[in-house]
């Protein structure tokens, strides 16, 4: 059963504690390797002279992301030395993390690539295993009715982590060497180690599985039988197509801001001048809204805000390299995509969940939501070869629209919450 839930008349005091603050860090932990693959990655490779369409061809690497549900199993099944459970897993995965951050900037991808993608490889197998346990843990540490903010403050985490590599790494950059950076943004994964080895273990839901068949096949039954495979295939589709266009639109944006004219450091001067503060905000206003108006409708209106911070990128495909549109540019999608977007998305899936089967389920969902990340942004580079950046965030922005036409079905607007 759930943790018990506060009283509501104990008020919002009663949500700030040591398992919210464990979320906080937790969160920074699971989207600082990320985002250094897809910011301080992109900009070292792009400055190392590889084309558009190479770089377009490293998402695929990333491949764990969509299929980390395949050894969740094992990690709800077996326990990794003394620390338990959830702990043991995540200790395991940040301090490879740090090594293969660091190491990874050490290569020289003229004469390395091979070696280079066998790290990227490393990286998004780790920190896609680190995501499966996070979620598994934030789900069982927190109450039923702590689940909403938990959403709020680990996407605000998440963004947050962000910063380091897309500000702080490529502002180094600009004067330091690319080992050096790198090492200083694997240092960043520290705190969530320090932060691993001092929170208590969860309560399990019930037993752990007794053996793998139980922790492969009990999970998957229960979602397909729990409203029939047509509900179930809805869920699915959804949580694939919500974040297409923007994360197609997102995939290659550090070689979209150089090619228009932008320096590193003004793409990292940018980030941390607007992207911290509009992420926060999204969060806040994220976590406020879905308790006023529920995770139904926020999923409307947030998708549709997503949608329009898409067009933004056009508008500034247009104008060119201004930096005071850049700063806007960056703050709205951070608001509207990073902020609300995925903290509405984040609260549906944990919905979908059942607290019995937490990190299979979890981790099934979370797959399926980085599916165009992985295998569609691959494609990105060719079609921005094709058709141009403007025409490309055209196409983007139409595409955030097959899943909004499924809310009827998934998240209707009047159901009650």
């Amino acid at each position: 059963m759930s943790p018990a839930v506060p009283p509501p008349a104990a008020g919002w005091r009663t949500y700030l504690n040591g398992r919210i603050a464990a979320v906080l860090f937790l969160g920074f932990s699971s989207g600082l390797p990320l985002f250094t693959l897809i910011y301080l990655m992109q900009a070292w490779l792009a400055k190392s002279g590889l084309d558009v369409k190479a770089l377009g061809l490293f998402a695929l690497v990333t491949f764990p992301y969509t299929f980390k549900f395949l050894w969740a199993p094992l990690m709800d099944r077996y326990s990794i030395g003394s620390l338990g459970r959830r702990r043991g897993w995540m200790a395991l995965s940040q301090v490879g993390l740090f090594l293969a951050i660091g190491g990874m900037g050490m290569l020289n991808p003229l004469n390395q690539l091979g070696l280079v993608a066998a790290f990227v490889l490393a990286v998004a197998f780790l920190s896609a295993s680190q995501d499966v346990v996070i979620d598994a843990y934030r789900r069982e540490i927190l109450s039923d009715s702590e689940q909403g903010l938990g959403a709020a403050v680990i996407v605000n985490a998440y963004k947050a982590a962000s910063l380091i590599p897309s500000a702080l790494g490529l502002v180094l950059a600009d004067s330091q060497p690319w080992s050096l950076v790198f090492w200083v943004v694997a240092a960043f994964m520290l705190p969530g180690l320090v932060c691993t080895l001092l929170i208590a273990e969860p309560a399990a839901y019930g037993e752990p599985p007794k053996n793998l068949q139980q922790a492969i096949v009990l999970p998957f039954r229960e979602f397909i039988q729990r409203d029939g495979w047509r509900q179930a295939l809805l869920i699915v589709g959804f949580v694939l197509l919500y974040k297409l266009g923007d994360s197609m639109a997102t995939a290659l944006a550090t070689k979209f801001f150089l090619d228009i004219g932008f320096t590193t450091k003004q793409i990292g001067l940018a980030a941390n001048a607007t992207g911290w503060w509009a992420s926060l905000a999204g969060g806040i206003v994220g976590g406020v809204w879905m308790v006023k108006i529920g995770i139904n409708r926020a999923l409307w209106v947030f998708g549709l805000l997503q949608a329009l911070a898409v067009l933004g990128f056009a508008w500034l495909a247009k104008v060119g390299p201004d930096p005071l549109l850049l700063s806007a540019v960056f703050g709205f999608e951070s608001f509207a995509s990073l902020g609300l977007g995925a903290a509405a998305l984040v609260a549906f899936i944990s919905r979908s969940t059942d607290p019995r089967y937490t990190a299979t389920q979890y981790a099934l969902f979370s797959s399926l939501a980085a599916v165009p990340r992985t295998f569609i942004n691959s494609s990105v580079g060719f079609i921005v070869a094709e058709t141009g950046w403007f025409m490309f965030f055209i196409v983007c922005f139409f595409l955030a629209f097959p899943a909004m036409m499924m809310l009827p079905k998934i998240a209707p607007w009047n159901a009650k919450q």
